[in-house]
C-alpha cells in the first residue's frame, strides 16, 4: 500500500499560505554569520553532535560525533574542527564530503533544551598540531572535519520539552529497545547468536574507543 496523501505541498507559497511567515526579528534576525562568544560557550559544554551530509549521488547520512566536552575545536570564529574518533569505519559522511561539502550540525548539551545549529563547507583534513591538540589518550586523530561556518543559530526547546528527552523518568528499560545485535544478527544472517554478537559490540565499545 503507498501512501497517496489528500495534498502534496509543491511551491513556497503555498506552504506559507498554510504556516505562515514569522515575521517577529527574535526569529528571523538571530542568525549569525560565525562563531560568536555565546556559540563558543555552548560549544565548549556540549559533548555531542549530531552531522549531516548530502552527496551529489543522493546519498543522505545523518551521523552522531561524540567525546568529552568540548571535544569540537573553535580554532577561530568562523572555523571548527571535529575530531574523527574510532567509528564504524563506513566513511558515508566523509565520502559525501568529498562530493558536496555543505554540512549541517545539531550540538546538545545534557539536560539542557536548547540546541546550537551550525551550516557551512568542510573539508576533510590532515594537520599535525591539530591533530596533536584533538588527541586523547595519546591517540591522534586520523582525520579531523574542519567547517567552514556560514550560519548559527541556536533552536528553541520545543522538541525537546514535548519528547521530555533529558526527564530520565520517561526514559525506557535500558535494553528495551532493540539493539544494533539484533539488527546485526537479523540483516547479516551468521553462525552467532544475538548475545554472542552483544558481547562483541560491548567489548568493542570498551577497548576501541580512540
Amino acid at each position: 500500500m503507498s501512501f497517496r496523501p489528500d495534498e502534496t505541498i509543491t511551491s513556497h507559497a503555498r506552504l506559507r499560505e498554510i504556516i505562515p511567515d514569522q515575521t517577529s526579528v527574535r526569529v528571523t534576525g538571530k542568525d549569525r554569520d560565525r562563531l560568536t562568544g555565546l556559540a563558543r560557550e555552548f560549544i565548549a559544554l556540549s559533548p555531542f553532535l549530531i552531522l549531516a551530509t548530502s552527496g551529489r549521488t543522493g546519498q543522505v547520512a545523518v551521523s552522531p560525533r561524540g567525546d568529552r566536552p568540548g571535544f569540537a575545536e573553535v580554532f577561530d570564529d568562523r572555523t571548527l574542527l571535529i575530531p574523527d574518533r574510532l567509528g564504524n569505519q563506513r566513511l558515508d559522511s566523509f565520502e559525501n564530503v568529498l562530493s558536496d561539502p555543505r554540512v549541517g550540525l545539531i550540538f546538545l548539551v545534557p539536560g539542557h533544551p536548547e540546541t546550537l545549529r551550525i551550516a557551512g563547507t568542510a573539508v576533510i583534513a590532515r594537520d599535525r598540531a591539530a591533530q596533536e591538540r584533538l588527541a586523547h589518550n595519546g591517540r591522534r586523530p586520523d582525520l579531523i572535519l574542519a567547517v567552514r561556518v556560514e550560519q548559527v543559530f541556536m533552536h528553541c526547546a520545543k522538541a525537546f520539552t514535548r519528547a521530555r528527552l533529558w526527564q530520565s523518568g520517561t526514559w525506557p528499560a535500558r535494553r528495551s529497545a532493540p539493539s544494533l545485535a539484533q539488527w546485526v544478527a537479523e540483516a547479516v544472517p551468521s553462525e552467532l547468536t544475538v548475545a554472542e554478537i552483544q558481547e562483541i559490540h560491548d567489548e568493542d565499545a570498551e577497548t576501541r574507543l580512540y
